[in-house]
């Protein structure tokens, strides 16, 4: 998959690009197993959904044993800002600061996560200012 062609898993393909991140190249029998722990479905609808999906270009697949090996062809960064752009855009009107105001408003963050935060922030305040850190 091109950097120019954007990309747009379903939910149950972001479930399995999830699993190939996490474990690396596998087979279906193994990404199905992981996924049958918190979902109920079929073998054969995920051996269907990494076929659709190598088919979009999502997943590659190593054909050379019985047993076909795919991995992600995506990256989990790429899709990630692809998605949440996407997402500011249609759902937050393009403004970033609803979006994280919102997810700040119905999520607890940890005292890490928040600290993170503020170290981002006055990161980001500094460069502004043109006092890189």
């Amino acid at each position: 998959m091109t950097d120019l062609m954007p990309i747009k898993p379903t939910e149950s393909e972001l479930e399995i690009l999830q699993v190939l991140w996490e474990k690396g190249p596998s087979t279906v029998r193994e990404v199905h197993d992981i996924l049958s722990r918190f979902k109920e479905s079929g073998y054969t609808t995920t051996l269907k959904l990494l076929q659709i999906m190598y088919e979009k270009g999502l997943v590659g697949r190593d054909t050379a044993n019985r047993s076909h090996v795919y991995r992600a062809a995506v990256s989990r960064e790429r899709t990630r800002k692809q998605m949440l752009d996407r997402m500011v855009q249609t759902l937050f009107a393009g403004s970033s600061s609803t979006l994280v105001l919102e997810a700040l408003g119905h999520y607890q963050a940890s005292e890490q996560e928040l600290e993170a935060i503020r170290a981002y922030l006055a990161k980001m305040e500094a460069k502004k200012k043109g006092n890189h850190p």
